[in-house]
């Protein structure tokens, strides 16, 4: 996987120090939120490695015998036969690690009863940092569950995709071809803040610039690219002849 270093990895890189190196007494929760596209799970993914952190991404059908089955398959454990158990087995595993726990789509926790409990069992088993990631209600989805809440120490806005982030993914995901800033400007501009559109455009203005023997584009020289069309994340719209 293509890394930059963009603005959320940096973001979650501190927010996770905090939380692996947060004093005694302090809470050891975290949640990444913002909306799709922003770069989340490509951060956090990163921040996994760097950290071995363990890494699930929920799914939408999980329920809370499938999240421990799922938690203990990560960790290397054969899961055990209760969900008593599993639990057990996995809250001893993080206490003796210390390793983070990172859960991806964690939306999907708080629209089943009893998930979001079970992951702050987790927790408090453990003593063991958990980051929660998920879209930009998270916060607000997560207020009826306060001892949860209480209990959650960083709160990490993602950001939208900015001009220097747009450089970091071209030298990525672009690197055979020079973009002039006017064309990244815009690509930012286009991106309503995703970082997933930028980097499709920019995968897209390489192909076609190769295609067309360019190492060099900038806004003015577009038309050499042969009617090159911008991803906007739409729809595509069939041309229908009169």
């Amino acid at each position: 996987m293509k890394i930059a270093n963009i603005n959320n990895l940096s973001l979650v890189a501190v927010a996770m120090a905090r939380l692996v190196n947060r004093q005694d007494g302090l809470p050891g929760l975290g949640v990444l939120y913002g909306p799709s596209g922003f770069g989340k799970t490509t951060a956090t993914v990163a921040i996994a490695n760097k950290t071995q952190a363990y890494y699930v991404q929920l799914r939408s059908a999980w329920s809370k015998k499938t999240l421990l089955e799922k938690l203990c398959f990560e960790m290397g454990l054969a899961a055990p036969k209760t969900a008593a158990a599993c639990l057990d087995a996995i809250c001893e595993q993080l206490a003796a690690t210390q390793r983070p726990l990172i859960l991806d789509e964690a939306d999907y926790l708080v629209g089943k009863n009893g998930m979001v409990e079970l992951v702050r069992d987790v927790y408090e088993g453990s003593q063991s940092p958990i980051l929660l990631v998920g879209e930009e209600q998270m916060p607000n989805k997560l207020k009826r569950f306060e001892r949860f809440h209480g209990r959650v120490l960083s709160w990490i806005p993602a950001q939208p995709v900015s001009l220097e982030d747009a450089r970091l993914l071209a030298e990525a995901y672009a690197p055979n071809v020079q973009l002039g800033d006017d064309v990244l400007r815009h690509l930012v501009e286009l991106a309503h803040g995703s970082v997933r559109r930028v980097t499709v455009n920019l995968v897209n203005l390489a192909e076609a610039a190769a295609m067309n023997n360019l190492d060099t584009v900038e806004m003015g020289s577009l038309k050499s690219l042969g009617g090159f069309e911008f991803y906007k994340g739409e729809s595509p719209k069939r041309s229908v002849k009169a």
